[in-house]
């Protein structure tokens, strides 16, 4: 099984502890499961944003601290669904990597997957907050009427959308981006599903008025998602550019014309990033989702994640820009 297990992954490298020895191999027998089957991995992603969008509903109606046992019961269910969820989303692409389907869908579909999950739990969670904020109120010593719940949820709702556009939209958009950058330099083009703006753009603009019009909608959306990347590491686009310019024909470079003791320098100096990246992605800031809802504090995720995840951003951010300036100006 260890052969084949590791040949379902992108590489050890960019995974963390937990996907490496418990996810990933729960999910390389799932993936065994649904080849058998002749299930496609793009039909595993869109069950996947099913099952973690399902889990809002019972996020919304959790709490031990209001609801007694039933609604711990009821956080444990959703939290063993937004993990199912999860496990189905490595599994897409294990199974893609050992069936050999891949297409541009599934990978736009595979970065789509946890926006799915997250935009109705959020709600939910405001949704939850409004129901029962007795602990808050009184920490705060603010009346619990009507009014002041209105006005509280639509201040939670304000941190919800904070956190989902500049948290996790963010956060996970630069962190799926460092991971494939990583790929590049260590398995070249075939290992990596690094992506630029200008190719995905040509893309678009090559599909006909034939084209279903939710390909063409995922397409334009996905070339958004590549020009957000790129507009958040302007030091590693200077550092590709000049890449393009030695090795390339000037707007494209292979991984294998690249020097091979350059390349090692990167990973060397991309490793540690690596780890901290790895922090931006669903175990950790997952855990602490579920800590703050078992506690009956959903709210205070919010600004966890606008602030601490934040901050975990730009530290990641920071340093890989760095080092990709010193490596540009060596070239």
């Amino acid at each position: 099984m260890d052969e084949k297990y590791k040949a379902t992954l992108k590489s050890a490298e960019t995974e963390d502890w937990l996907d490496l020895h418990v996810i990933r191999p729960a999910c390389y027998y799932l993936a065994v499961f649904f080849a058998k089957l002749g299930i496609h991995p793009n039909t595993v992603t869109i069950a996947s944003m099913f099952i973690g969008a399902g889990s809002a509903v019972f996020f919304g109606c959790a709490s031990y601290y209001y609801c007694g046992i039933s609604g711990l019961l009821l956080n444990l269910v959703a939290i063993a669904l937004l993990m199912v969820a999860d496990i189905f989303d490595c599994t897409d692409g294990q199974l893609a990597r050992m069936t050999g389907k891949k297409s541009p869908l599934g990978r736009i579909l595979d970065g789509a997957a946890g926006f799915t999950w997250f935009v109705p739990i959020y709600i939910a969670m405001v949704w939850r907050f409004y129901q029962h904020h007795d602990l808050e109120f009184s920490w705060l010593g603010i009346a619990d009427t009507p009014q002041n719940a209105l006005i509280a949820a639509a201040i939670a709702f304000a941190f919800a959308l904070w956190s989902g556009i500049a948290g996790i939209a963010g956060q996970q958009r630069l962190a799926d981006y460092y991971i494939n950058v990583h790929l590049f330099f260590l398995k070249g083009e075939k290992g990596s599903e690094l992506d630029t703006s200008r190719r995905q753009q040509e893309i678009l603009d090559q599909m006909t008025p034939d084209t279903p019009w939710i390909q063409r909608w995922f397409q334009n959306d996905y070339v958004g998602y590549t020009k957000a990347q790129e507009k958040a590491t302007p030091q590693f686009q200077q550092l590709m550019k000049r890449l393009r310019e030695k090795y390339g024909d000037g707007t494209v470079v292979a991984a294998h014309d690249i020097p091979e003791d350059f390349r090692a320098s990167f990973r060397q100096q991309s490793l540690p990033v690596i780890f901290w990246n790895g922090l931006l992605t669903f175990n950790f800031r997952s855990f602490w989702l579920f800590l703050f809802c078992l506690i009956d504090l959903p709210v205070l995720y919010f600004p966890f994640e606008i602030f601490v995840m934040g901050f975990l951003t730009w530290y990641v951010n920071h340093r890989h820009e760095g080092f990709c300036r010193q490596l540009a100006n060596q070239i």
